[in-house]
């Protein structure tokens, strides 16, 4: 790990639910309290987050996106890293693309999250088109953060329910390295019922593993605190490696928090009351 004191610079590009834990109310307070300055590009406004809950309202804020774009190029805005979520169109997939072009430099980095689809099943407001979409969008990034439906997706190849061999989650990473992110982060993998965690593929082909015991349920937003957490452990001088363990074991940590706390797991996970934990794993306290 370095030591860097600069105050960091992340645009999080995502959805914006007003109740239920997930996309920017996850990813902005996770990356502001690992001392990392967000900026917010909605590309959507909710009332709620979409599972399991009905009749939430739906702002499309894709018109916005290029003028929030060529607003911050105005004002000569530098990012140190770009941070995609939720992408709802086939034109949000091509704004996203503009906004790379537009903001990567040589000390910078991209990180997409391709939420699409989970459980083996594209999300239904998607086509497999959009699938494809998705998988150019990902050759632009340095890193990709995928689950195993995703990573199916993006290889054009069928979904493989678990339990998992290590020889399926190693050719899973080497065929979304051959997209070309130098750096890949593969959700959802375990090899037994009783350890659920993450695969890491670097640029230098090494592979490691970071798995932690269950919790019983299905908990929704979990993905965006992953990746909110994956991304805060690398600009704060974390490995890959390093930083998918932070990222496992706090949103485990979450995780169970709700758990064992009886919480509706419809809205999310209590990763506010786990900052301590993360916190402490970065160093920052």
């Amino acid at each position: 790990m370095k030591n860097d004191n600069r105050l960091k610079r992340v645009a999080a590009i995502h959805d914006l639910s007003g109740f239920g834990k997930c996309s920017l109310t996850v990813a902005l307070p996770i990356l502001s309290a690992a001392g990392i300055e967000a900026s917010a590009m909605p590309t959507a406004i909710l009332s709620t987050h979409t599972g399991g809950i009905s009749g939430f309202t739906y702002l499309d804020t894709t018109g916005e996106m290029r003028p929030f774009m060529k607003h911050w190029k105005s004002l000569d805005i530098h990012f140190d890293a770009i941070y995609s979520g939720f992408l709802g169109s086939f034109e949000q997939l091509d704004i996203m693309k503009e906004v790379f072009d537009e903001f990567k430099r040589e000390d910078n980095l991209i990180m997409v999250d391709p939420v699409m689809a989970d459980n083996g099943e594209l999300y239904k407001i998607f086509s497999p088109e959009f699938a494809l979409g998705m998988k150019e969008l990902c050759q632009k990034a340095d890193i990709i953060v995928p689950n195993i439906t995703e990573a199916a997706l993006l290889l054009d190849e069928p979904y493989r329910d678990g339990v998992y061999s290590e020889a399926y989650i190693e050719h899973l990473l080497v065929g979304l390295s051959q997209l070309g992110p130098r750096q890949i982060v593969l959700t959802g993998v375990y090899f037994d019922d009783m350890n659920l965690g993450a695969a890491t593929y670097d640029a230098n082909g090494k592979i490691d593993y970071a798995l932690v015991p269950k919790v019983p349920g299905y908990y929704h937003g979990t993905g965006d605190v992953f990746a909110s957490a994956l991304l805060a452990g690398i600009l704060n001088g974390f490995s890959l490696g390093e930083s998918t363990g932070i990222a496992v074991r706090f949103t485990a940590g979450s995780i169970r928090r709700t758990y064992e706390a009886g919480t509706d797991i419809r809205f999310g996970v209590n990763f506010e009351q786990t900052f301590p934990q993360l916190l402490k794993e970065l160093k920052l306290v």
